[in-house]
């Protein structure tokens, strides 16, 4: 009855593993596509990629989110941001 038990247990961390796995595959995936995404701004090269600089960027995009008319700076960024995935897309076709 032990070794049914074990076996039970042995199967459900392998279970627990395969979850936290995929947790952090997820994250991982989410913060390759974010750094995509910086990429993709152009900010590395204006900025000879200067990580204190592109944070320092970052961190001013979040306090103008928490002090500012927050809905008005992310309709304006949004727009921006769809704009520039259009551009990207037909440069991509050409």
């Amino acid at each position: 009855m032990s070794e049914a038990r074990n076996r039970l247990q042995a199967k459900q961390a392998r279970h627990d593993r395969r979850d936290w796995q995929v947790k952090r595959r997820e994250r991982t995936r989410q913060l390759i596509e974010l750094g995509g995404l910086v990429a993709k701004s152009g900010l590395v090269e204006l900025t000879q990629d200067d990580r204190a600089v592109i944070l320092g960027l970052l961190t001013e995009a979040a306090a103008r989110l928490r002090d500012g008319d927050r809905e008005q700076m992310l309709t304006l960024w949004r727009r921006r941001g769809r704009r520039a995935f259009a551009q990207a897309e037909a440069q991509d076709r050409e």
